[in-house]
């Protein structure tokens, strides 16, 4: 198979696992374990090649991605040792892409910002990914752009409007491009199983009365969502585990706090109460932690191939089977099992 070009905006922790899971799912004898689809629309991890990638970090821009990946503030795990990707970090506008939290954490490179729609066309780039931090809605924008420009599909990551937006989803169609988003769902995340608890309480004849799902996490992901996109990321999540019961109920789901010790975990709690038989009530109290950055990873994986399915297609657009199976926000929401249904149809 070709291999499927992909650019990164981006050089943070979510990144880094991705970088690794390509390269640690592409030896010969690797076990498929961890992935959902080891295969998916004809195609493997090791089909992916990064051609291009995007910071403003002075300590990973002009970097090899395979250093970058490990320069600090990144805190993601190492799992395996990448080798030398031919692929120098270049730098990226500025833009909103660091908040006044991080800052301090942030070490802003002097040189000169590269001409991404160029940089994009040189490295015959197919998909663009947008990994910058959720607060970043202008540059989140400007990069949307940018790929449409350099004739790109755009998968955005983060929580910033952009398939969601008519207006830009429009846009990618006038330019026969793909365009899937917005936030990505984790492999196994802290909504992905609120929804699961939620829905199988409820087809067992439980009723939900009331129900919230509280994240304290580390790293600057965390430090930027207190900061910036609090209310977005709170709506967000609590309309995607709202769409899991087919009534309504009170439920609060949302990023509560920072605990910089955590570094890239996220701890998460759930608390649910209901009634079942004779009224009798029930309640579930739980925690779950887990670590961001490799989170991300096999859906990543997926809704790259996805989107490689999307461009032989010739899709235009938000392509909503894609959306609606890896983002928390998509244009428009279906259940699960049409959902699955949908996804499973549109890769075969």
């Amino acid at each position: 198979m070709p291999k499927i070009k992909v650019a990164l905006i981006g050089v943070g922790n979510c990144a880094a696992s991705f970088i690794q899971g390509i390269q640690y799912y592409s030896k010969p004898d690797a076990s498929q374990l961890g992935l959902r689809n080891p295969v998916l629309a004809g195609y493997t991890p090791k089909d992916i090649e990064i051609v291009a990638a995007f910071d403003v970090d002075s300590r990973k821009v002009g970097l090899d991605l395979s250093e970058a990946i490990f320069a600090k503030p990144n805190n993601a795990p190492k799992v395996c040792d990448v080798p030398n990707l031919g692929v120098k970090v270049a730098k990226g506008p500025l833009l909103d892409g660091v908040g006044e939290s991080t800052q301090a954490l942030i070490e802003i490179s002097k040189t000169s910002d590269a001409d991404v729609t160029e940089t994009l066309k040189a490295s015959h780039t197919e998909i663009v990914i947008n990994l910058l931090p959720s607060g970043a809605s202008d540059a989140a924008r400007f990069y949307a752009m940018q790929a449409i420009a350099a004739g790109c599909a755009f998968i955005n990551a983060t929580p910033n409007f952009i398939a969601s937006d008519p207006t830009l989803s429009q846009q990618f169609k006038d330019a026969n491009l793909p365009l899937a988003g917005d936030d990505l769902v984790d492999q196994i995340g802290s909504t992905a199983l609120h929804k699961t608890l939620l829905k199988l309480l409820s087809d067992s004849g439980v009723h939900i009365n009331e129900t919230y799902q509280l994240d304290v996490g580390g790293g600057n992901e965390s430090i930027d969502t207190m900061e910036r996109t609090r209310d977005t990321k709170r709506n967000i999540k609590t309309e995607a585990v709202a769409a899991s019961l087919n009534y309504k109920t009170e439920i609060v789901a949302g990023s509560t706090d920072y605990v910089d010790f955590l570094q890239n975990k996220r701890d998460s709690y759930f608390w649910i109460s209901g009634t079942y038989f004779c009224n009798t009530p029930l309640k579930i109290d739980l925690k779950f932690q887990m670590i961001d950055a490799p989170n991300a990873g096999s859906v990543l994986f997926d809704v790259v191939r996805a989107m490689k399915a999307a461009l032989d297609k010739n899709q235009k657009g938000a392509v909503n089977t894609v959306c609606a199976y890896g983002f928390k926000h998509p244009p428009k929401r279906l259940s699960i099992e049409e959902t699955e249904a949908e996804f499973t149809k549109f890769v075969a």
